[in-house]
C-alpha cells in the first residue's frame, strides 16, 4: 500500500527534477548567449566581460552598454568605488533609462542586480535585448516576437528539411541556420551538401560561418543546443535575432551601394552629355569663325570670268557646305534640350556651357553669318554688274580711241609743211585754205570724240577697272596728239590767212562738198558707232526700247542723211559738169563716202538682228523667270501649308505621346517627298544665275528666302520631335499618365496667347495663380515667384517651354533621389562614420563608379581619420550641385 500511495508523488518529483534539470540547461545557454550578445557591442569600447552575474554589478559596464545599443548619452555613473550605495545607484540609472524606454521592469531592482542575482540579471539582459534587439524587427505589423518567426519562415521557406515553427526546437538540428545563411549569402554555404541528422556539424558550420563572415560571435555553444530536449527559447531568439540585423545592415547596404550606382550613372550620362555638347559648340562655332572671313571678304575681282566663278563658289556654299552646318546646329539645340530636361528630372542644377557657347551664343553667331550671307551675294552680283558694265565701256573705248589714232596719224608732218603755202598760186592758196578750215572742222569733231572719251575714261576708273591706268595713259596720249594737232592747225591757219590776201578765187562747189562731206562723214562715223556698240539687256521691255529706237532712227535720223548723201551726190555731178571731179579741199572722195554710206546701210538689218537675238535671249530668260516663279510660289504655299498643320497638330495633341511622336515621324516623312521640288528649285536657281538674271517680277519668292523657310520647317519638325520625346521621357521617369500630362497641357495652351509654344513671365505668372499657387499681389515685387522663376528659367531665357513646365509640375508630385538621401546611402557604407575610405568603395560600388568617386572626392579632415579617408559629405552636396566637384 504505502508503494501504490507513494507512487503518484515519486512521478511529479521525476517531473519536477527534469524541470530543474531543463530550467539548468536554459539558464546555462542564456548566459552564454546573453554574455555573447553583449560582449559583441561592448567590444566597440574595448571592453569584454566574463560573468554576466558580477561584471554588472557595479553597473558602469551596465551604463556603458545601454549608451552603446541606444545610441544616447546617459547620466555620469557615481564615482568609482565598491561602496553599495554607489553600484545601487549606477544601476538605478540604467533601470530607469531601460523603464523610460517604455519597458516594464517586473520584479527587477538595483539590489538584486547588485547582489549577482544571476536570475534577476539573465531577465534584466533579456528585458534589453528584447527592447532594442528585437522589439523593432516588425513583420506585417506582428508583435517582436511573430515578427522575427515569420521573417525565418519566409526566408527559409523555400529549403528542404527546414520547418521553422517556434525559437526552440526548430533550431536543434542546425539547418534552420545554415538556410538563413545560405538565403543571403550563398556563397558561404554548400547547402545541397548538408544532410538532416547531422546535427552537430550542421550547427557548427552555421556559428563558424556566422562568427567569421558575418561578424556574429557565437551565442550558442552546438552541444547544449543538440543535447537540450528543448533549447532555450530566449538565447535562440537573441542569436537569431543577431542574423536579421547582419542581413538587415547588409541588404542596406546594398540598397545604398544601388542608389548611390544610381546617382553616379546619372552624373556620368549628364557629364557625357555636357562634353558632347560642347565639342558640338566648339566644332560649329570653330566652322562659322573659320567661314566668317570669306564672307566678309570684299576684294574687287579683276574680271567677269572671276566674279562668276566666285558667284558659283557662293552657290556651291549655300546648296552644299551651309546645309550640313545648318543640321549640326538643329542637333545642338536638341542635343543642349534634352539634356537640361535630363538635369530637370534628375534635380540637377541646369547646365551652363563655357563662356561663348550658350545657345544664344550660337544663334547670335549664326544670326551674323547669315547677315553676312546675305551681304556675300549682294556684293558678288554688284561686282557682276560692275565688270559687265566695265567690258562694254572698255570696248567702246578702245573703239573710238583706235578711231582717232587712225584719224591723227601722219596729220602733224602735213601741217608743218609751208612749202605748198609759199610755191602756190592764188588759186592753190584759195584751195590750201578751204582743205585747212576743214581740216580744223575735222578737229572740232575730233574734239568732240575726245570729251566722250574723257567721260568714258573717268567712268573707267569710277568703277576700278583693272586696267584703267592703260585706259588713262592712252587718253593722255590722245589728247596730247589732238591738241599737238590743234596748235599747228593754228599756226598753218595763220600762215594761210597771211597768203590769204594774195587768193580770190574759190571753188564754191568743192568746199561746199568739202564741208559738208566732212559732216556728213562724221555723222557716219558716229552713227556706225552708235549701230555697232555693245547693248546690254536684263529683260524683255529693254530689248523692245532698244527696237523703238532703232525704227525711230531709221524714220527720222536715217532720211535725213539719205538726203544730206543725195545733196554730196548733187555736188559730185556738179563738179564733173565744170569738167573736173578732183577736190583739193577735202581727202573725202565720192567713193569713201558711197562706201561708207552702203555700210551704215548694211549695219541697220545686222543692229536689227542682233535685237532679234536678244529679244530670243531675254524671252528664255523670261521662261527661266516664270519657271523659278511657279516652282517657288508652289513650295511657299507648301512650306506655309504644313508650318499652319505643324502647328494645328501640335495644338491638337491628338492620342498618346507615342501616338503624336510618330504622327511626328510621319509629317517629317511626307514633307521630305517635297525635297525634290526644292532641288529643282535650286537647279532653275542656278541657271537664272548663269544667265545672269537679278531679279524676277513674277514672285516674291527668293531662293534664299524659300531655303530659309524650308530648312526652319524642317527644324521645327525636328523640335516637335525632340520635345514630344522629353516629354516621354518626363512622363515615364515621373510616371505621369497621359490624362495629367493632357491636363498639363491645356493649361499651359490656355495661357499661351500667341501659340508660340512658350509662356513668358507674366503669362507664367497667370497660369501658376490658375493652378492655385499662392503669390505676392505685387507682379514687379513678389520674392516667392522671383524664386518659382528662377527655377524654371536658370539660364535666363526670358521664356518656358512646355517641357520645363511639366517637369516643374511633376517635380511637385514625384519622390526623387535627393542629395540627402544620397549622403544617407554614402553614411550606410560607411558605416556611419563620417568618412569613407577608398577600399570601402571598391568593395561597395562596381570598379568604375568607384573610381568616380574616389577621383572626385576631398579628402576628409576631421580628426581621427586615417590616411587617405575621403569627404563624402561635400562629395554628396556636390553631385546635386550645391557646390562644385
Amino acid at each position: 500500500m504505502a508503494d501504490e500511495v507513494d507512487r503518484p508523488y515519486a512521478g511529479q518529483e521525476g517531473e519536477i527534477n527534469d524541470k530543474l534539470v531543463l530550467d539548468l540547461a536554459w539558464e546555462r545557454q542564456q548566459k552564454k548567449t546573453f554574455t555573447a550578445w553583449c560582449n559583441s557591442h561592448l567590444r566597440k569600447l574595448g571592453i569584454q566581460i566574463k560573468e554576466l552575474d558580477t561584471d554588472f554589478r557595479d553597473g558602469l559596464n551596465l551604463l556603458k552598454l545601454l549608451e552603446i545599443i541606444a545610441g544616447e548619452k546617459l547620466p555620469p555613473a557615481e564615482k568609482r568605488g565598491k561602496m553599495r550605495v554607489h553600484k545601487i545607484a549606477n544601476v538605478g540609472k540604467a533601470l530607469s533609462f531601460i523603464a523610460s524606454k517604455g519597458v516594464k521592469l517586473a520584479g527587477i531592482g538595483s539590489e538584486e542586480i547588485v547582489d549577482g542575482n544571476l536570475k534577476m540579471t539573465l531577465g534584466m539582459i533579456w528585458t534589453i535585448i528584447l527592447r532594442f534587439a528585437i522589439q523593432d524587427i516588425s513583420v506585417e505589423e506582428l508583435s517582436a516576437k511573430e515578427g522575427l518567426l515569420l521573417w525565418c519562415q519566409r526566408k527559409t521557406a523555400p529549403y528542404k528539411n527546414v520547418n521553422v515553427h517556434n525559437f526552440h526546437m526548430s533550431f536543434k538540428d542546425g539547418l534552420a541556420f545554415c538556410a538563413l545563411i545560405h538565403r543571403h549569402r550563398p556563397e558561404l554555404i554548400d547547402y545541397d551538401s548538408l544532410k538532416k541528422g547531422d546535427d552537430m556539424h550542421n550547427l557548427n558550420l552555421a556559428f563558424e560561418v556566422a562568427e567569421k563572415h558575418l561578424d556574429i560571435p557565437k551565442m550558442l555553444d552546438a552541444e547544449d543546443l543538440h543535447n537540450t530536449p528543448k533549447p532555450d527559447e530566449r538565447a535562440v531568439m537573441t542569436y537569431v535575432s543577431s542574423y536579421y540585423h547582419a542581413f538587415s545592415s547588409s541588404a542596406r547596404a546594398e540598397q545604398a551601394a544601388k542608389r548611390i550606382g544610381k546617382v553616379l550613372n546619372v552624373n556620368q550620362e549628364n557629364e557625357r552629355m555636357m562634353q558632347e555638347y560642347e565639342t558640338m559648340a566648339s566644332d560649329l562655332l570653330e566652322w562659322i569663325q573659320r567661314t566668317m572671313p570669306w564672307l566678309n571678304d570684299r576684294s574687287p575681282e579683276k574680271n567677269l570670268t572671276e566674279a562668276q566663278e566666285k558667284l558659283e563658289e557662293f552657290r556651291q556654299y549655300g546648296t552644299a557646305t551651309k546645309p550640313p552646318k545648318s543640321d549640326e546646329k538643329a542637333k545642338l539645340e536638341a542635343h543642349f534640350h534634352t539634356l537640361q530636361t535630363k538635369l530637370r528630372l534628375s534635380s540637377r542644377p541646369a547646365y551652363v556651357p563655357s563662356e561663348g557657347k550658350l545657345v544664344s551664343n550660337i544663334s547670335a553667331a549664326w544670326k551674323t553669318l547669315e547677315e553676312a550671307e546675305k551681304e556675300k551675294e549682294e556684293f558678288l552680283r554688284s561686282e557682276l554688274r560692275r565688270l559687265q558694265r566695265l567690258e562694254l565701256l572698255a570696248a567702246k573705248f578702245d573703239a573710238k580711241a583706235s578711231k582717232v589714232e587712225l584719224w591723227a596719224a601722219g596729220k602733224d608732218e602735213a601741217l608743218v609743211v609751208t612749202e605748198d603755202i609759199d610755191s602756190s598760186n592764188l588759186a592753190e592758196i584759195m584751195a590750201l585754205d578751204k582743205i585747212h578750215e576743214t581740216f580744223q572742222s575735222d578737229i572740232d569733231a575730233e574734239n568732240n570724240r575726245i570729251a566722250q572719251l574723257e567721260a568714258l575714261a573717268q567712268e573707267l576708273s569710277d568703277y576700278q577697272y583693272y586696267h584703267a591706268d592703260d585706259v588713262n595713259a592712252r587718253m593722255q596720249s590722245l589728247k596730247e596728239t589732238v591738241a599737238h594737232l590743234g596748235e599747228l592747225t593754228i599756226a598753218r591757219a595763220e600762215r594761210i590767212k597771211e597768203a590769204i590776201v594774195k587768193q580770190q578765187q574759190l571753188d564754191a562747189l568743192r568746199l561746199n562738198f568739202a564741208k559738208k562731206g566732212a559732216a556728213f562723214n562724221n555723222w557716219m562715223d558716229n552713227t556706225m558707232d552708235d549701230l555697232q556698240e555693245t547693248f546690254v539687256c536684263s529683260s524683255i521691255e529693254e530689248v523692245e526700247q532698244l527696237q523703238a529706237e532703232l525704227e525711230e532712227f531709221k524714220a527720222g535720223p536715217l532720211q535725213e542723211a539719205s538726203a544730206n548723201y543725195d545733196e554730196l551726190n548733187g555736188f559730185v555731178t556738179a563738179m564733173a559738169e565744170l569738167g573736173s571731179t578732183d577736190n583739193p579741199y577735202t581727202t573725202l572722195t565720192p567713193t569713201l563716202v558711197y562706201d561708207k554710206w552702203c555700210k551704215v546701210l548694211d549695219t541697220v538689218p545686222e543692229r536689227e538682228q542682233k535685237l532679234a537675238d536678244e529679244m530670243e535671249r531675254q524671252q528664255a530668260n523670261e521662261e527661266l523667270r516664270v519657271a523659278f516663279a511657279e516652282k517657288a510660289n508652289s513650295l511657299a504655299e507648301y512650306i506655309s501649308q504644313r508650318q499652319g498643320e505643324l502647328a494645328e497638330q501640335s495644338m491638337k495633341a491628338l492620342g498618346t505621346m507615342e501616338d503624336q511622336l510618330q504622327a511626328l515621324v510621319a509629317f517629317e516623312a511626307e514633307t521630305l517627298t517635297h525635297q525634290p521640288e526644292m532641288d529643282s528649285a535650286e537647279e532653275i536657281h542656278r541657271q537664272t544665275q548663269a544667265a545672269l538674271i537679278f531679279d524676277n517680277k513674277h514672285s516674291k519668292f527668293s531662293m534664299e528666302g524659300l531655303r530659309a523657310n524650308w530648312t526652319g520647317l524642317l527644324l521645327a519638325v525636328q523640335r516637335a520631335k525632340n520635345e514630344t520625346e522629353n516629354q516621354i521621357l518626363i512622363r515615364d521617369s515621373k510616371g505621369l499618365s497621359e490624362d495629367q500630362i493632357k491636363e498639363y497641357r491645356q493649361s499651359f495652351d490656355h495661357f499661351d496667347r500667341d501659340h508660340s509654344g512658350q509662356l513668358d513671365k507674366n503669362e507664367y505668372r497667370a497660369c501658376l495663380l490658375s493652378l492655385g499657387y499662392k503669390l505676392g499681389s505685387d507682379p514687379t515685387n513678389d520674392p516667392e515667384f522671383d524664386t518659382l522663376w528662377a527655377e524654371i528659367d536658370p539660364n535666363e531665357t526670358g521664356y518656358v517651354t512646355f517641357e520645363a513646365f511639366l517637369d516643374f509640375m511633376s517635380r511637385r508630385m514625384v519622390d526623387q533621389d535627393t542629395a540627402d538621401q544620397v549622403l544617407e546611402s554614402f553614411k550606410i557604407l560607411a558605416g556611419d562614420k563620417p568618412y569613407i575610405t577608398g577600399d570601402e568603395l571598391r568593395r561597395e560600388l562596381p570598379p568604375e563608379q568607384a573610381e568616380y568617386c574616389i577621383s572626385r572626392m576631398a579628402p576628409y579632415e576631421g580628426d581621427g581619420a586615417p590616411e587617405g579617408a575621403l569627404d563624402y559629405t561635400s562629395f554628396s552636396s556636390a553631385l546635386y550641385g550645391q557646390s562644385e566637384l
